[in-house]
């Protein structure tokens, strides 16, 4: 059985002090003309070689390349990691430029000293599924005494946290960590009750016998968004990159949103799930051309401010300080 999570382990592991991140790349150094190098970008994934969204979308299409070549990069270098965690800590060690991520573990390192800026959301309003047995509880009243689980420092972390707290359960529940990949089979063999999935997982949890037991998005200010940063150093070094890399993700929303089939069967495909399930785990709604919107800003500040409050975030900070200024929506 996995070990109950305290408030230390989730401000620990959403920073990422303890994880590694799947691969890396640094920009080689020397003395000369400088060498174009990729641009090094990391995401969260299970098995897939580049992330969805807009920003996959656009390397799909063509119109990412040529973006970057204009601002010195010869490519994109994309790196995949299980978790917001081991993401946190690539950032901290220098081997990624930008990450896109959920926004729990970015607040949560962000408030540790993270060194990075804010650039954008570029998902709004994710969901998260609390899913049980067939035969398990069905309320969230009978999971007292038991033991729930997610992902340590995620966007589903938060909406379990909240949810728990909300239903007065949050003394009474054992919290576990699991990654979505082990979830189906500690379910199946009752090592936990429920587990908090990611809307991107959860349905074919579904499709295997579990039942939705609560959904983020039946609660204000529990879903989740992701957001892109990037780190002090890249971001001072390359002053146009912001207002350009946004200009493009823009640009590829409004394409997605005029080519969603076409986008959906290249999200199936890239993710390894049906198409249905694509369509349900990213509503064309979750896609927002503006970098940060006025609704999107303040999912992120409610959610700050619980995992503040609840001590699960170290320090209080400025959204709008740690924001790009032009990022921020015009007053």
């Amino acid at each position: 059985m996995t070990k109950p999570i305290s408030r230390r382990d989730f401000g620990q592991l959403a920073l990422g002090v303890a994880a590694a991140p799947l691969g890396a790349c640094s920009h080689a150094q020397g003395k000369g003309a400088p060498v174009a190098q990729p641009l090094r970008l990391g995401f969260i994934g299970i098995g897939e070689q580049q992330p969805i969204g807009a920003e996959g979308w656009a390397y799909k299409r063509g119109l990412l390349a040529p973006v970057l070549h204009k601002l010195g990069f010869s490519d994109v270098s994309f790196l995949r990691f299980v978790n917001g965690p081991d993401l946190n800590e690539a950032l901290s060690g220098g081997s990624l430029d930008v990450g896109i991520y959920g926004d729990t573990p970015a607040l949560v390192g962000r408030a540790a000293g993270l060194p990075t800026r804010l650039l954008n959301q570029s998902v709004v309003g994710l969901d998260a599924w609390l899913l049980v047995r067939a035969d398990g509880p069905r309320s969230l009243a009978e999971l007292a005494g038991k033991t729930v689980a997610t992902s340590k420092g995620s966007y589903m972390n938060r909406y379990l946290s909240g949810l728990l707290l909300e239903k007065g359960l949050n003394d009474s529940v054992k919290f576990a960590h699991l990654l979505p990949s082990d979830a189906a089979a500690a379910l199946e063999r009752g090592d936990i009750a429920a587990y908090a999935a990611p809307v991107q997982t959860a349905p074919l949890m579904v499709g295997k016998g579990a039942r939705v037991l609560d959904r983020a998005s039946d609660h204000s200010g529990l879903v989740g968004s992701s957001v892109t940063v990037l780190t002090n150093q890249f971001a001072k070094g390359n002053p146009d990159f912001s207002t350009v890399w946004n200009d493009l993700r823009a640009q590829a929303v409004a394409d997605l949103k005029k080519n969603l089939e076409a986008y959906y069967a290249f999200h199936a495909e890239t993710v390894h799930v049906p198409i249905e399930i694509a369509k349900v785990s990213h509503p064309v709604g979750v896609f927002v051309g503006e970098p940060l919107s006025a609704a999107g800003l303040a999912l992120l500040e409610g959610t700050k401010r619980f995992l503040v409050g609840q001590k699960l975030a170290q320090a209080d900070f400025s959204i709008s300080a740690w924001a790009l200024t032009e990022a921020l929506p015009a007053r």
